[in-house]
């Protein structure tokens, strides 16, 4: 405990303080900025249960240190730069997802709103929403087996190309015609980006979730597996059944009605409402 104590003053004492400028607050400020970022992008990814083992192992090794245990500090030591390669190895994926993300975001406009009256163009119509529900159900009706793969922010062309160009309006008609039994284009997915079809029987990667159940064949895993790598909204139909699933952010939702299924693709549509006409109807409303 008295080794404790000599380090809590060694580098707590007033005299260690260092005269702080206004440059030091804006580091702090940054790096403070750049942790929270982290903690809440780790949280929602699946390396949250790694950090946490991270962080129990590091304790270990604080108390080792305060302690002296030799041994296990000249293991630390030696082991370091091989644990160092392990998290890059392990981290991959989240990694790469990571700086993709940061390489496509506008830090700026995230941090201070530019010009909060300008209303950004929404991704999709609502007559596209309404034609992929109306096709999800029909086909789930005639038990048509489908995979729909709805783009958000995340680029898709590397699953693009592994499929057929359709280039054409999504619409209910087209999207039962592509997925009809024997036809040329019915295995595969097919990806919507904004309000058209990009192309069909494209190739997915498939999830290696050990959680997903053992009954849910290659579709569902293909489902699972883009929404697992990309931040798209994978719609699923059941060949065997006919129920719908939905995909999303590496959560297979199963089974949802018309309704689920609406409010997943109005949130990726981010339709908004211009201030200005929203005062103007709220005014009148008023009347």
């Amino acid at each position: 405990m008295e080794r404790i104590f000599s380090l809590v003053q060694k580098y707590i004492s007033i005299d260690s303080i260092p005269k702080m400028t206004l440059t030091d607050y804006i580091e702090i400020l940054i790096i403070a900025f750049i942790v929270y970022e982290l903690m809440v992008w780790i949280r929602d990814t699946k390396a949250w249960p790694l950090l946490k083992g991270i962080i129990v192992i590091f304790l270990f090794i604080m108390l080792a240190y305060v302690f002296q245990m030799t041994t296990i500090l000249w293991l630390v030591r030696n082991a370091l730069s091989v644990a160092i390669t392990a998290l890059i190895v392990i981290f991959q994926p989240e990694l790469r997802k990571a700086l993709d993300l940061l390489g496509r975001k506008n830090i700026l406009s995230s941090v201070i709103a530019l010009n909060p009256s300008s209303t950004l163009s929404e991704r999709f119509s609502d007559h596209t929403i309404n034609e992929i529900i109306k096709a999800s159900y029909e086909m789930g009706k005639a038990k048509t087996g489908a995979l729909i793969v709805i783009a958000h922010n995340d680029p898709l062309s590397e699953y693009i190309r592994t499929g057929i160009e359709v280039d054409s309006v999504v619409s209910n008609q087209l999207l039962i015609n592509i997925f009809e039994h024997n036809t040329p284009l019915h295995d595969g997915a097919v990806i919507i980006e904004g309000n058209r079809i990009i192309s069909a029987t494209c190739y997915l990667p498939l999830s290696d979730n050990m959680a997903l159940s053992k009954e849910l064949g290659t579709r569902h895993r293909a489902g699972v597996g883009i929404s697992e790598v990309t931040d798209s909204l994978t719609i699923i139909v059941s060949e065997e059944t006919g129920r719908v699933s939905i995909a999303l952010e590496g959560e297979l939702y199963r089974n949802v009605d018309p309704d689920l299924l609406r409010e997943k693709l109005e949130m990726l549509q981010e339709k908004t409402v211009d201030e200005k006409k929203f005062r103007i109807l709220k005014g009148r409303s008023k009347q």
